[in-house]
């Protein structure tokens, strides 16, 4: 069956079973389940013929209790035969079974539980999960089917996944900027559902082709990716999509880690990172009180390698990345405005940056491309250097793809095309030269240089900078667009509002 059939039919299965109270990202969840069982099915048959670790029922273990039972057997035969309250029984036994095992068959079912609360509904997805053959599939195309589903309930604005997910045509556009090569490493330290990971492979294997030998195909495969997850459902659907795009195997220990990775230096470094940490301003922490309420309180990452400490999530991103990043190496960051402009922290942590990384590259975004609405921001372009005497950036370069432009989720998309001009002004190729599209007579250029001595000549060495004349009116929107811009303002405000009250709150205290 076609890849477009395929994915229709599995995708018309998350709205039969939305109709049953199943929302669409448990749906996904399940579907991860059950589609990893019946792959690995696969692989254990002819031509294959590999051992996959699938428990088969023929030995015994030990029950929490310590007594000698026969371990349940989670081959995909037994599952498919079963039906009624016996099929629920079996699953939510194969699920807990599997999650004791070791390497990525454990992260993968670590926690996991059978959401589904009707056997035949649960029967249907087995139905269709079986009737196809998986391995035989390439994987960019049971990968795209994968990927393909993800974004539809990122786009599923009350699933709430859309926070986890970037917008392919601003990654992929990340990715031709900063031209990573074969036999390379590459990290996310909010990896997601692994998009920027994935759009690396794609871009490699596009570029580099029938150059790839078999020593680096292998070193794709194996060794070019990290990742770090904290959110246990969304690390297991990125784990499911890098094995569907053919990253990692049944084997072996997985290349995300479910873990914070602003916690501690994990001591290897990369070469390429690109990455969107999570939105929002704070990290923090709940503890029980000693009333037994539940409180809040900020995080503050107390690190050797960090230059201050500060419970902003965005900034510390930005220092653990300059930390993991080889003297070598290159990223690219999306970042909300206030990492710009901020004060304190944020002037130490961008002074840090001019002064150890060449910050050649700004791209300011247009509000409307993300999920969470009215989000500003940017991404931030920057190469390590070794220690130097002196700055290592001399110059930076921005591109104003903000001021006068509109996109909405729905109607009017952010495409990879809109995004030409500033690619070709980048210069992948050689970004050493380059021609500025601002001048006296073109005060609407986009593409405008900016020395050293020009940034940290401004108050907080503030990066934030426009010169552009906004003319947006209300003529030069669609209705549309104009309810988007409305919803999007008013979400604004009520950040704003809630930022105030906190304040105000803590200032009385």
């Amino acid at each position: 069956m076609a890849e477009s059939n395929i994915g229709q039919k599995i995708w018309s299965m998350a709205n039969t079973l939305r109709d049953d109270g199943i929302g669409k990202s448990d749906y996904l969840e399940q579907l991860t389940y059950l589609l990893f069982v019946k792959m690995a099915d696969e692989y254990s048959r002819p031509p294959y013929n590999r051992n996959i670790g699938i428990p088969d029922g023929s030995r015994k273990i030990k029950d929490e209790n310590g007594n000698e039972v026969q371990e349940t057997d989670c081959r995909w035969d037994t599952l498919k035969s079963k039906s009624g309250s016996e099929l629920f029984t079996h699953y939510e036994k194969v699920l807990k079974t599997l999650s004791g095992q070791i390497g990525t068959l454990q992260q993968i079912y670590t926690g996991a539980q059978n959401k589904i609360s009707n056997p035949a509904q649960l029967a249907r997805i087995i139905n269709m999960v079986d009737s196809e053959n998986w391995s035989s599939m390439s994987s960019d195309v049971k990968g795209d089917i994968y990927e393909d589903l993800l974004e539809k309930i990122a786009a599923d604005t009350k699933s709430g996944a859309g926070q986890y997910f970037t917008p392919r045509a601003l990654i992929n556009t990340m990715v031709k900027c900063i031209r990573p090569e074969p036999g390379k490493t590459v990290a996310d330290p909010a990896a997601g559902s692994g998009g920027f990971l994935l759009a690396v492979k794609t871009y490699i294997e596009h570029e580099y082709g029938t150059r790839l030998d078999r020593k680096l195909k292998e070193f794709l495969k194996f060794q070019t990716f990290r990742g770090w997850e904290i959110v246990q459902s969304t690390y297991r659907l990125c784990l499911m999509n890098l094995f569907l795009h053919n990253i990692s195997d049944f084997d072996g220990m997985p290349p995300i880690t479910r873990a914070d990775s602003l916690l501690t230096d994990p001591g290897d470094r990369f070469d390429y990172i690109l990455t969107n940490p999570p939105f929002g301003k704070k990290s923090s922490m709940t503890f029980t009180n000693e009333e037994g309420e539940q409180e809040q309180e900020d995080l503050v990452y107390n690190r050797q390698d960090f230059w201050v400490s500060t419970s902003n999530k965005q900034l510390n991103f930005v220092q653990h990345i300059h930390t993991i990043l080889k003297a070598t190496g290159s990223a690219a960051v999306v970042v909300p405005d206030n990492v710009l402009f901020e004060g304190g922290a944020g002037e130490t942590v961008r002074k840090k940056l001019l002064e150890t990384t060449d910050l050649h590259t700004i791209l300011r975004l247009p509000t409307g491309i993300f999920y969470a609405q009215g989000v500003k921001a940017n991404v931030i372009f920057f190469d390590n250097r070794v220690a130097a005497p002196s700055h290592q950036t001399k110059e930076v370069w921005i591109y104003d793809y903000r001021t006068g432009i509109h996109h909405t989720l729905k109607q009017k998309p952010l495409r990879e095309n809109d995004l030409d001009d500033f690619v070709t002004c980048y210069n992948p190729e050689n970004r050493h030269v380059r021609k500025e599209t601002y001048s006296v007579d073109n005060p609407d250029g986009r593409w405008r240089k900016f020395t050293y001595d020009d940034i940290v000549s401004r108050d907080k060495t503030s990066l934030d900078i426009t010169w552009i004349k906004s003319g947006d009116s209300t003529d030069d929107y669609t209705l549309a667009e104009l309810l988007d811009l409305i919803k999007e303002k008013s979400a604004a405000i009520v950040t704003a509002v809630s930022n105030l009250e906190e304040l105000i709150g803590e200032v009385d205290e």
